[in-house]
């Protein structure tokens, strides 16, 4: 039996840990041919080290999202090796510092909006010429619940993941005769180091992030990454430039 990403070239970011270590693997196991990037070298070289375990031998590219010449020479190294990119997994994100609006330092915003909006923009700028040059492709971008709605503290972060909803509805409707659909997942809170940076470490903190969810409970990163692969796969082959909420039901609230 083969998997629904058989022989397919996918690019994930933020590859290291969580979402993207998660959904990199479950990638491998639909036997996509997987190429790995992240500014976290030693992060990464764990997650390919996962998937070479599965019998896939994916590749590794040290890169920061927020550098063009680092996401060129990602796209490059996929086409080099393997002739085409099939798919992408723009996961690449940071949750940055939190702070009221008036007391967000502006460098702080610069950088969260480089990484999480600008790094996604990148990204599509390169991935999606290499994937017309193959016939078409599927791209899926990293955005969150936090791009629905507001959450107080993280405004930085809140508008970067709307700019990554909007680019990826327009984006959808530039290239969808050209055969490449481009969609969005939306986590809702995660178990992940990002989380355990925002204070999910805390006991008391992680009980009350549990019991914000209407399921009970925090999401896996697996889960995001099974939304992903199948936006990816030809199984999702009608829907291009929709927002995926994976949330446990928290923004139908």
């Amino acid at each position: 039996m083969t998997g629904i990403m058989e022989n397919k070239v996918v690019i994930i970011t933020g590859a290291a840990s969580g979402i993207g270590r998660a959904t990199a693997q479950i990638y491998a196991r639909e036997g996509a041919r997987v190429i790995i990037a992240d500014v976290n070298e030693k992060g990464g070289e764990e997650t390919l080290a996962m998937i070479n375990k599965q019998g896939q031998q994916g590749l590794f590219v040290k890169a920061n999202m927020t550098v063009e010449t680092d996401v060129k020479t990602l796209v490059d190294r996929a086409m080099n090796a393997h002739g085409r990119l099939d798919a992408a997994f723009n996961n690449a994100g940071i949750e940055g510092k939190q702070g009221s609006s008036a007391d967000m330092p502006s460098d702080e915003f610069d950088k969260i909006i480089a990484v999480n909006l600008k790094g996604v923009y990148l990204c599509m700028k390169y991935q999606i010429p290499a994937m017309l040059k193959g016939g078409g492709g599927a791209i899926v971008n990293t955005a969150s619940v936090a791009g629905l709605v507001g959450f107080p503290g993280l405004g930085a972060y809140v508008a970067s993941k709307h700019g990554v909803i909007g680019l990826t509805k327009t984006a959808a409707l530039e290239y969808a005769k050209a055969g490449i659909r481009v969609n969005c997942v939306c986590p809702g809170v995660i178990d992940t180091p990002m989380v355990g940076r925002l204070g999910g470490s805390n006991p008391e903190l992680l009980a009350g992030l549990s019991a914000a969810e209407p399921v009970g409970r925090l999401g896996k990163p697996s889960e995001i990454g099974e939304a992903a692969v199948w936006l990816s796969s030809d199984h999702a082959s009608f829907v291009t430039g929709h927002s995926m909420v994976v949330d446990g039901g928290l923004v139908a609230q």
